[in-house]
């Protein structure tokens, strides 16, 4: 296959989630062949990273954090989680994957968006069962907001001890002073500040459907060591789509 038609495979494979069985037959070529297009094509998207500008890419946190710092932008960050096949009986890692959220097979990647919801960064993936916190500590969030310029980052109520973590670097939903019996003016004021939260993190949220609208990302059936590549290789595209789309606005 010329480099096009592979390119052009791994793309509508990505898209629309149509099989290396199809793929093949679409091209004349041998399922195998498809298989190899996809798998060293797959890695090389992965690795081009987010577009903020032309020429200009992001591919690790520290960069994004940095981005975010000189463009005096917020940040908005949230975890995803992929639907995967179940490990194989007899694996001692096999309850790690099971979400504590959606209790199906999954496995999680953070999301960060600017406040406009343009994908900013995908994280390599981790096992379902790994909390939101956990995740982002893991990352090395915590030291690159700790350690570099001042940037707000929004986040969900799974982030909360963060901000401490972070000299109020990440702001989460209010904590509730009141378990029960709580004043109507406390009920109403805790309300307001938690919606007002909420319609500032809510572009995070449609930053992740346009991600889930890739097939390859709704339910992954192949093997789990390629979702990686495969929700960095779809963020880098559609971030590329997203700039390009903002361009062509600005020169309307």
């Amino acid at each position: 296959m010329v480099f096009v038609d592979r390119l052009l495979a791994t793309l509508v494979h990505l898209r629309h989630g149509v099989t290396h069985d199809v793929l093949a037959c679409w091209f004349a070529v041998d399922r195998s062949t498809i298989t190899r297009a996809i798998g060293e094509l797959r890695p090389l998207l992965a690795a081009r990273g987010c577009t903020v500008a032309p020429g200009s890419r992001l591919r690790t946190l520290a960069e994004v954090v940095d981005y975010l710092g000189a463009s005096g932008q917020t940040g908005i960050i949230d975890g995803t989680e992929i639907r995967v096949r179940r490990p194989a009986a007899g694996r001692k890692d096999r309850e790690k994957f099971i979400s504590g959220k959606n209790k199906q097979n999954a496995v999680k990647s953070m999301v960060v968006t600017d406040a406009d919801g343009r994908l900013l960064f995908c994280s390599p993936v981790e096992p379902a069962s790994c909390a939101d916190i956990t995740h982002a500590r893991q990352l090395g969030l915590v030291r690159l907001l700790a350690d570099g310029p001042f940037v707000e980052v929004l986040a969900d109520a799974g982030y909360q001890g963060l901000g401490a973590q972070t000299g109020g670097r990440v702001v989460t939903p209010p904590h509730r002073k009141f378990k029960k019996n709580a004043p109507d003016w406390y009920e109403e004021m805790h309300e307001r500040q938690r919606k007002a939260h909420s319609s500032r993190r809510i572009r995070v949220e449609h930053g992740i459907a346009h991600l889930k609208n890739w097939r390859a990302l709704a339910r992954h059936h192949g093997r789990r060591e390629h979702m990686t590549d495969i929700i960095q290789a779809v963020a880098a595209l559609l971030s590329h789509q997203q700039t390009a789309t903002v361009l062509d606005d600005a020169h309307m």
